[in-house]
């Protein structure tokens, strides 16, 4: 029987984004795929120019519905978030779910490249310190990380064993599996992925090679794919590897595509998620 995710994101009605991106790669992957939109987004933001419809009430109101009907997942994963209220109430929907063996996924998306995104402050990051501290897995971005952990950000990177002191901070604010995306590692041309696996109890380190082609929603999509492999009884490094390869694979036969903005189009690639 298909496992039942729930996606909780916000969803743009151009461009291939969150919910956008993470809804076919799933469906592809032949798992039961169910949404709570964060927020409705014109299109991506890269345009410059967009509209957002901040979506609480409707959350507030769906996971009430939700309760009454009592809906059940397998496993929830979390990613922008919009509002104090937002983090609250999917925090509190996500304790819920843990405490009844539900898997929980969260991309603590707050920031890169050593900011914060517009909109974001330090109350955001107490609040995301709180949800993730009920997941199983996340996957923050080296800045987010930092963060998250209250660690200086270094432009040049930092160390193979700052970054396990990192992960091991990560894990005592209470998150189990840690991977930390886009990680700068001092004296080292290619940057990294940064991982521990709570089930076997390891570190992993994989390096790449970063591709000089920008799109949208490629964290999304390794997100998707990441766990799907994970729900799927792989490892954490053999996911993140599989994952990592594919997005590099989906990058590479688009990269010459005129309007990167929109992101990638998936419905021309869904089949090197059969590799």
């Amino acid at each position: 029987m298909a496992k039942k995710v729930l996606l909780i994101n916000d969803l743009a009605g151009y461009g291939k984004v969150a919910l956008s991106a993470m809804l076919p790669v799933l469906s592809y992957l032949k798992y039961e795929t169910y949404n709570l939109p964060t927020a409705i987004v014109s299109n991506t933001l890269d345009y410059g120019k967009f509209d957002i419809l901040d979506t609480t009430q409707y959350m507030k109101n769906t996971l009430g519905v939700w309760k009454a009907l009592d809906f059940q997942f397998d496993a929830i994963s979390t990613g922008f978030i919009v509002s104090k209220e937002q983090t609250q109430m999917i925090t509190e929907f996500c304790i819920e779910n843990a405490a009844k063996g539900v898997t929980v996924f969260t991309d603590p998306i707050m920031g890169d490249d050593g900011k914060l995104y517009n909109g974001m402050s330090e109350e955001t990051v107490e609040l995301m310190r709180k949800l993730i501290s009920v997941a199983d897995y996340i996957v923050p971005n080296y800045t987010e990380a930092c963060y998250l952990t209250g660690t200086a950000y270094e432009a040049d990177g930092i160390t193979k064993e700052d970054y396990h002191k990192m992960i091991d901070a990560l894990r005592a604010l209470g998150t189990k599996s840690v991977v930390i995306t886009s990680a700068i590692v001092k004296d080292s041309v290619n940057k990294a992925v940064m991982g521990y696996d709570h089930i076997e109890n390891k570190y992993f380190q994989i390096d790449f090679d970063e591709i000089p082609v920008r799109f949208p929603g490629t964290g999304d999509i390794f997100s998707a794919i990441f766990m799907a492999k994970i729900l799927n009884g792989e490892t954490l490094q053999t996911a993140t590897h599989k994952a990592m390869n594919a997005v590099r694979t989906m990058i590479m036969k688009n990269a010459e595509n005129a309007d990167k903005f929109k992101g990638i189009p998936l419905e021309t690639c869904l089949e090197v998620l059969d590799e």
